[in-house]
């Protein structure tokens, strides 16, 4: 799973071939076998393309961060609501105004 989500961040930085395995096996369960196939490889080339690829995220967040400090900002984000929530005066309409911003920085 976390592959995948990596691979939200860092997929457009892999090659082509690279994308498509880690699309096909982590994002719509192929197996090895059925890769392999659609490449014209062998399973054991797609399970070392896979690993190259896992490797190349991992480094990638390692000296980026990128899901990180996402992860990061809608922590923030869900306790800066939840203050607001607690302080928010229901007579005032800006109130709504206030959420309606913060669902669009969570987007």
């Amino acid at each position: 799973m976390r592959v995948y989500q990596l691979y939200a961040f860092y997929g457009q930085l892999l090659t082509v071939k690279q994308r498509q395995a880690v699309e096909w096996y982590f994002g719509q369960d192929l197996s090895l076998a059925e890769i392999a196939d659609e490449l014209g490889t062998s399973r054991q080339a797609v399970h070392d393309l896979l690993k190259r690829s896992e490797q190349a995220f991992l480094d990638y967040e390692e000296k980026l961060g990128l899901a990180r400090s996402y992860e990061t900002e809608q922590r923030h984000l869900a306790d800066l609501e939840a203050l607001l929530r607690q302080l928010q005066d229901k007579a005032d309409p800006r109130w709504q105004q206030v959420f309606q911003l913060l669902a669009e920085v969570r987007k």
